[in-house]
């Protein structure tokens, strides 16, 4: 049967979540002038030697990726899955021998006055080989073969990214426990998860002796109440065993995985006043920033933070703070309030699909966006380490812009044409 393609004219795509986009879009450009205005200089916001001008090229070359996607036979993504994400672990491989260095991360293709980052294009292509994947007949989720096939193909990209040195964008891809939990992952993990994170934190502000005898009370505890009931007692003894293992690998991930700059991130969250004049200095002008806004903020292009650059990064990582001090908590919530709904907005549509392919693909985007979400706000107020993740559709960034908007417009192609499509769901 002949499938008609859709265009962006279509009744069938879902007008309310490409409007979010674009709304996200358009407040991004505004506020990236907003970053870098100066009114001394007065450049134009379509001036291209600042960073909105080169925005507008990103944004206008993501209407040519849109207009691509729409016109591409949906049926495209599900049979070359594996090949994209084929294509970008090449691509991952080639940047750490041919690639360039920026700010510690071998991580970008330079090309003349622009970069190119592949570990950006790998969270969307992550998220179309694990839906080709989990969507196969003959794949049952239940199995521990499957769940363990699921990782790898998480694991692998994020391995390439955290050798470049990127670790907060090898971070992102932990998201995708969200996927495998809608797919039927036990919540004991994310309970395993929550438990190893806040071992972690004790490990650096317990003594290691007290934390070791409180490990060993627990397990005895549990071995108690677990009667004589052998394969607890089992299950008990393995736990207790490896979080001792994992207390005495906190030293070394510090002091041997992590880059003395993340060693004092890390240091500043368990203790704010550590450094406020180094590690600290970023967070704290974030704070200052959004704090100075007040409800209503100081108004466009009036923030004296932003003009005084004492905030870092303020037009690509810590653009929330330019939000906070010139449009206040009230500008901020708006925001909020945009990215919520178009999270929502896709779960809703991901769970009216009628392929299996296209749910798993519509949960990928709705983790992805709502990791970078959550987690670039919580690093400008303080409640999580700077791990320099961008703002979707909001952060100056040619590369996350064009990830982001392909990551989001495959999955409304795939659901304009979600009546065509009927497989195992």
């Amino acid at each position: 049967m002949r499938t008609r393609r859709l265009s962006l004219t279509s009744n069938q795509f879902d007008w309310l979540a490409v409007s979010l986009y674009f709304l996200l879009v358009l407040l991004g450009w505004l506020n990236i002038y907003a970053a870098v205005y100066d009114d001394e200089l007065g450049a134009s916001i379509f001036d291209f030697s600042i960073n909105s001008g080169r925005q507008l090229i990103w944004i206008s070359t993501s209407i040519l990726i849109i207009l691509v996607i729409s016109i591409v036979d949906f049926r495209f993504y599900d049979s070359f899955a594996f090949i994209v994400l084929g294509v970008i672990v090449l691509m991952l491989v080639s940047v750490l021998i041919f690639g360039s260095e920026v700010k510690g991360s071998k991580s970008w293709f330079g090309i003349g006055n622009f970069g190119i980052q592949p570990s950006e294009f790998a969270k969307f292509a992550t998220a179309l080989a694990l839906a080709k994947f989990l969507s196969q007949p003959t794949i049952k989720f239940e199995k521990i073969s499957t769940q363990l096939m699921s990782l790898g193909i998480i694991a692998v990209p994020a391995a390439l990214i955290l050798l470049q040195g990127d670790t907060g964008t090898a971070m992102v891809f932990a998201c995708f426990i969200i996927v495998l939990y809608r797919e039927g992952l036990s919540p004991v993990f994310f309970m395993i998860g929550f438990a190893f994170v806040l071992l972690f934190i004790l490990t650096l502000l317990v003594n290691k002796l007290v934390l070791i005898i409180g490990l060993l009370t627990l397990g005895l505890l549990a071995a108690a109440l677990s009667g004589r009931n052998i394969k607890k007692i089992g299950v008990v003894i393995v736990s207790t065993v490896f979080m001792f293992g994992f207390v005495q690998s906190v030293d070394f991930i510090m002091n041997k995985v992590l880059k003395p700059h993340q060693q004092k991130r890390v240091m500043q969250l368990i203790d704010p006043n550590a450094d406020p004049l180094g590690a600290g200095w970023q967070v704290t002008q974030s704070k200052i920033a959004i704090g100075s806004g007040g409800l209503f903020g100081k108004g466009y292009l009036q923030g004296t933070q932003t003009k005084f650059d004492f905030v870092p990064d303020q037009s690509t990582d810590n653009i929330f703070c330019t939000v906070g001090e010139e449009h206040g908590w009230f500008g901020g919530l708006i925001l909020i309030a945009a990215f919520l709904a178009l999270l929502l907005r896709i779960t809703q549509l991901a769970e009216r699909q009628k392929s299996k392919f296209a749910r798993v693909y519509g949960y990928g985007v709705a983790s992805i966006l709502f990791f970078h979400f959550a987690f670039n706000i919580a690093m400008t107020i303080g409640l999580f380490p700077v791990i320099g993740i961008p703002l979707p559709f909001f952060s100056y960034g040619g590369s996350s812009l064009w990830a982001f908007t392909i990551l989001l417009f495959i999955f409304l192609k795939l659901d304009a044409h979600r009546m065509q499509i009927f497989t195992r769901s």
